[in-house]
């Protein structure tokens, strides 16, 4: 082998090696942004839940009229979208 042939390969091995660092690391970043999106979509969908229920019980408890306790509903779905933005951001 010459030493050429030598620094040919050496440079192509490291090459080799940064390239699959370089791909392992999107991979390790799109699963932390996957586990942030799925943390968002959770809190979304307990405030839907949570906002359900509110205006059943103010509908039940006769304390406002249909208009108010579907504001009321709004509020709290917007207080969870609020917080889902906040789940990703951090």
């Amino acid at each position: 082998m010459t030493r050429s042939h030598g620094k040919f390969l050496a440079a192509h091995a490291a090459f080799l090696a940064a390239a699959f660092l370089a791909a392992a690391a999107p991979v390790f970043a799109a699963t932390e942004n996957a586990d942030e999106r799925r943390d968002a979509r959770d809190t979304k969908q307990d405030s839907r839940k949570d906002s359900r229920k509110e205006k059943v019980d103010c509908k039940q408890a006769n304390q406002k009229n249909n208009a108010q306790c579907r504001q009321d509903k709004r509020d709290t779905k917007q207080e969870g979208r609020e917080e889902s933005r906040d789940v990703r951001t951090k």
